[in-house]
């Protein structure tokens, strides 16, 4: 049989383990969670796991179509500050969206290197920022000095750049291309949603916990380059590594290449059309659909953030003008025909 992360785990022999994890897979705080427990191995558990690691990452470079694919456990904030140790340092300059997460800052001071700043104009009737465009760049670019560029595609509520043509656009200028694509995960796996980074950019990040299933704070990067992602990585990872998370991100990859998972998708598209079809009180924008960006007339974003909080429906953030709800792979009909139900009392 093939060696994975997922099959090491299962091949775990019942020892008496003075290593960690000190819990030895028995003593259980939260006993919900046993068989996370009886999952969380240490290296000297079984033979060669690093093994199993670079083979399962091997596959899902394949999945993805990239040079190689890395495995998070420590959030899509990791894979941010290892693309920018890989392709800067000091000396060198980044730009990066001066509204970014505060990841996007904190890579370049562990790097080192000097931060430039651009902004981004408001969508002023959603309250939302603008897709990142070439002429709001490549000023900065001609100027010379930036060795990297940090864009987020998509932003928080669906708004989603033209990777393509900023990618020519930095390597027109000699920079390397770092996309946040955290809450893009599904893109790959999809052609009724956007086209995704991780072929085009020259770094790719993305969460897996965010639309794909995975739990916190699983998540990728990918890379197109020949840039030596493995050390960059190797400067700040812990070497005791959860496998279970590891194993869960291999197990999530594979659920969203297959037929199954991909239907999934389509199936969570199609009911989120459905929904915002018979929905005609309020307004919906028109980006990523898995992101449900709403406004009502009358109403300001936050005040319809309050009717809904109300009616016992939680969104992700809310702003003057309108309010984001996110879907993945763990919204149902059932969840969307709630929501119908609550937003039709508006009237």
């Amino acid at each position: 049989m093939k060696r994975n992360l997922n099959s090491i785990l299962r091949k775990k022999t019942d020892v008496k383990c003075f290593t960690t994890p000190s819990h030895g897979g028995k003593f259980f705080i939260k006993h919900k969670f046993y068989q996370f427990y009886k999952s969380d191995i240490s290296e000297t558990d079984v033979h060669n796991p690093q093994e199993a690691l670079e083979s399962s990452e091997k596959c899902a470079a394949e999945i993805y179509g990239t040079v190689k694919t890395k495995y998070l456990i420590n959030g899509s904030t990791s894979g941010i500050i290892a693309s920018v140790l890989a392709c800067a340092g000091s000396g060198d300059k980044v730009l990066i969206w001066d509204n970014a997460h505060p990841c996007h800052r904190n890579a370049c001071i562990l790097a080192g290197v000097e931060i430039a700043e651009y902004s981004l104009p408001l969508v002023e009737e959603w309250g939302i920022p603008t897709a990142i465009t070439p002429d709001i760049i490549e000023p900065y670019l001609k100027r010379g000095g930036i060795k990297a560029v940090i864009v987020t595609s998509p932003h928080y509520e669906g708004v989603v750049s033209n990777i393509p043509q900023l990618t020519e656009l930095c390597h027109k200028y000699g920079a390397y291309l770092i996309v946040d694509e955290a809450h893009g995960a599904l893109y790959p796996f999809s052609d009724r949603l956007p086209e995704s980074a991780v072929k085009i950019a020259d770094f790719t990040v993305q969460s897996l916990h965010k639309t794909a299933g995975g739990l916190n704070p699983t998540a990728l990067v990918h890379t197109c380059t020949n840039l030596d992602i493995d050390s960059a990585l190797a400067l700040f990872n812990t070497t005791s590594p959860s496998y279970p998370l590891l194993a869960v991100i291999e197990s999530t990859i594979n659920y969203l290449n297959s037929e199954k998972g991909r239907a999934k998708i389509d199936t969570l598209i199609t009911q989120i059309e459905e929904f915002k079809k018979n929905c005609t009180n309020v307004e919906f924008y028109d980006g990523d659909i898995t992101k449900i960006l709403i406004k009502k007339l009358g109403m300001t974003g936050f005040e319809l953030s309050e009717f809904l909080y109300k009616n016992k429906i939680e969104d992700e953030r809310a702003n003057e003008k309108s309010v984001l709800l996110l879907t993945g792979l763990g919204t149902d009909f059932k969840k969307l025909d709630y929501l119908f139900k609550k937003l039709k009392r508006l009237g």
